[in-house]
């Protein structure tokens, strides 16, 4: 069931969120066992705010569409008494004395918490294979990653185990497993969503968001975590003719698996015929923009952890290398690379006069299985890693808004993911176009087996 499936249902007396809360936590029961997308369930506090939902909703109180209905928070947030690990040793005994900012939002929405969902080790990395807690699985292909490093997230939802969940997206970390696991993942403008309270990783480049099976719901999320909310949810006949579509015709098709280059151009012709106007764009150059995001990550992500970096023996492996290649990042190099990052930022700018919004695939592949550390992709053979963030990690440099949906699958079934882009602030615009697409292409009433 769907955020606003879930709305009407509970305003119509059909389900009580009790009801709604019991069956997520029999659902997680059943399939985390092989997912193993939950860190942390909250069974007993979940049933106690579910009955408090209900006794609100009766009493005609009214919180808005997510009142009564079952979320989960990736392990970064912050959460009052509850444990928050970061999937990290650092943190396995961490109970915050308050919440993030998001989560009193989203409580003053009347969400019910069911648990907290892993992740990549401390959200550096794109597998979610996690040295502490184990590797989380693909709902699609359960041999599969689901993309990090908000994996535990992009599953559970993948698999109905909950209807939204949180994430955070520093160079991807959203998005990629939206597209791996085929659901909707929204990485909004820098710091539209307040950061305070989610253990940091890259301070310029983290970005908070949700992650959920529609767009439309995605929208009801964002919209109870945002500052500044306007509340428009696309409505059920989104109307996109006249608005301008930028295809990139440099760099986001050179290397890429053919079926999700098929994927994304029926994505393309779905909205020219929807009546959107496809124009011809150029980007700037996104290999050296994603230079630069690499610069600053591993930069800012020494900053962060220093306090920890004496504790060499509690990191993965992966994750230390990564530090101790930021260790070497001299001062001038970063600065240089701030100085490129408002470059690139004008000249993406431009973009926005040609086009409203412009199409790129979310990932050049469908998930690779787990521990795959490189991929075939055409004849090229590139690092699992850098292929998966190519078209992902430049636009946290940017701030941009971003949208990761599904628009097809490959031959094995597994979820191709499409992103679209669009100016700062312009969210709304950015999800009427994404429901149009979702409502047209048909593909979110394929489910895995796995729920």
């Amino acid at each position: 069931m769907t955020i606003l499936e879930a709305a009407v249902a509970l305003r119509a007396k059909k389900v009580s969120s009790l009801e709604l809360t019991t069956d997520a936590l029999r659902r997680i029961a059943s399939a985390n066992r092989r997912l193993n997308a939950f860190i942390t369930v909250l069974e007993e506090e979940a049933r106690a705010r579910a009955q408090t939902c209900d006794e609100e909703i009766a009493r005609g109180m009214d919180r808005g569409p997510l009142h009564g209905v079952p979320i989960a928070h990736k392990d970064l947030v912050l959460t009052k008494g509850i444990h928050t690990t970061a999937g990290s040793k650092l943190f396995s005994d961490f109970i915050p004395d308050h919440d993030a900012d998001i989560v009193t939002k989203l409580n003053d929405a009347g969400v019910v918490l069911l648990g907290k969902t892993g992740l990549h080790e401390l959200a550096y990395g794109i597998t979610s294979n996690n040295p502490h807690f184990g590797a989380i699985h693909n709902p699609w292909d359960l041999d599969r990653i689901p993309g990090g490093s908000s994996g535990g997230s992009g599953a559970a939802v993948a698999a109905d185990l909950v209807p939204m969940a949180t994430g955070t997206d520093t160079g991807g970390s959203i998005r990629i497993p939206a597209s791996f696991c085929g659901v909707a993942g929204l990485k909004p403008t820098y710091e539209r969503v307040s950061r305070r309270g989610v253990l940091p990783l890259g301070l310029t480049l983290d970005h908070i968001g949700p992650l959920t099976r529609t767009v439309r719901d995605a929208a009801v999320a964002f919209h109870a975590m945002a500052d500044h909310p306007s509340g428009y949810v696309p409505p059920a006949q989104a109307y996109i003719r006249g608005l301008r579509i930028g295809l990139p015709q440099n760099y986001y098709f050179d290397r890429i698996d053919v079926e999700v280059h098929a994927a994304v151009r029926t994505a393309v012709q779905t909205a020219a015929a929807l009546g959107a106007t496809i124009v011809d764009v150029r980007v700037p150059d996104i290999d050296a923009l994603n230079v630069v995001g690499r610069v600053l990550l591993l930069s800012e992500a020494v900053s962060v952890l220093r306090p920890h970096l004496g504790r060499r023996a509690d990191f993965g492996t992966d994750v230390l290398a990564l530090l101790d290649q930021g260790r070497l990042i001299p001062a001038a190099d970063y600065l240089d690379a701030q100085r490129l990052r408002r470059i690139f930022i004008h000249e993406f700018s431009k973009l926005w006069t040609q086009a409203d919004c412009v199409f790129t695939p979310a990932t050049p592949i469908a998930a690779p299985k787990i521990g795959q550390t490189t991929v075939q992709i055409g004849a090229a053979t590139d690092d699992t890693r850098l292929a998966t963030t190519r078209f992902a990690r430049g636009i946290n440099v940017l701030g941009v808004p971003a949208l990761a949906m599904p628009c097809g699958f490959t031959q094995a079934g597994l979820p191709i993911g499409l992103q679209i882009l669009a100016a700062p602030l312009q969210e709304d615009r950015l999800l009427r176009i994404g429901a149009a697409i979702e409502d047209a292409l048909g593909v979110i009433s394929r489910r895995p087996n796995v729920a």
